[in-house]
């Protein structure tokens, strides 16, 4: 049954949170790509004129999604750095770091969708607002980031997280994308080693980055 139209906020809340689930359950199923508006709609249980009211397009969903989500694992890495202290030893730094991720697997499974797909099919507008907001938030992070590592500033605090996001993306959609072909080959004695692990792989590659940012 369609939903009714939303008359208070509480309302317009849960219809928006019933658009998140099934979107969120798409993308997961079906990969960003195949997913379209109409496919939304119709997993919600919404006619798409009713859609209309809540999002403009498939990557306003999909930007309100993440943005929610980075704002979760945002306030989790955040209190995590606060309790570093400066100069850690870079393996805890790493360890740290990718431990603020592990309890947020929906973000995980975005954000590689984020670095690909989604960037080249937004609008202007929808991409200002989303990088102003996110912006913000990783600035954030910039100054955790320098109060541990006093040599790590600015321009390079950035750069570690541009990095670190790639990796991240990358390691994630390895482990969590596998198919059954590739799961019987990472049986295989000789291919054991090459096994994704998302978070073995990504400790390393932190601690690869901030290492090497250092030595600049």
């Amino acid at each position: 049954m369609n939903w009714q139209r939303a008359r208070t906020d509480e309302n317009k809340n849960e219809r928006k949170n019933a658009i998140y689930k099934a979107a969120l359950s798409l993308f997961k199923a079906k990969g960003y790509e195949n997913v379209s508006f109409n496919s939304i709609a119709s997993e919600a249980n919404f006619t798409k004129s009713n859609m209309y009211r809540y999002f403009s397009s498939k990557e306003d969903i999909f930007l309100n999604i993440f943005m929610n989500l980075f704002e979760d694992w945002h306030e989790d890495c955040t209190q995590r750095l606060q309790k570093l202290k400066m100069n850690i030893e870079v393996g805890f730094f790493a360890e740290s770091w990718v431990a603020s991720y592990m309890p947020h697997p929906q973000f995980l499974d975005l954000t590689p969708i984020l670095f690909t797909s989604l960037e080249n099919n937004s609008s202007y507008e929808q991409l200002l607002e989303f990088k102003q907001l996110s912006m913000n938030l990783l600035y954030q992070l910039t100054l955790e980031i320098s109060r541990i590592y006093p040599t790590i500033q600015g321009e390079k605090a950035f750069q570690f997280l541009t990095l670190s996001f790639a990796a991240t993306a990358n390691y994630w959609a390895a482990e969590s994308q596998q198919n059954e072909a590739l799961n019987r080959i990472y049986q295989l004695e000789q291919f054991k080693e090459l096994t994704p692990n998302f978070k073995s792989n990504l400790t390393a590659s932190v601690e690869i980055i901030i290492r090497g940012i250092q030595a600049r």
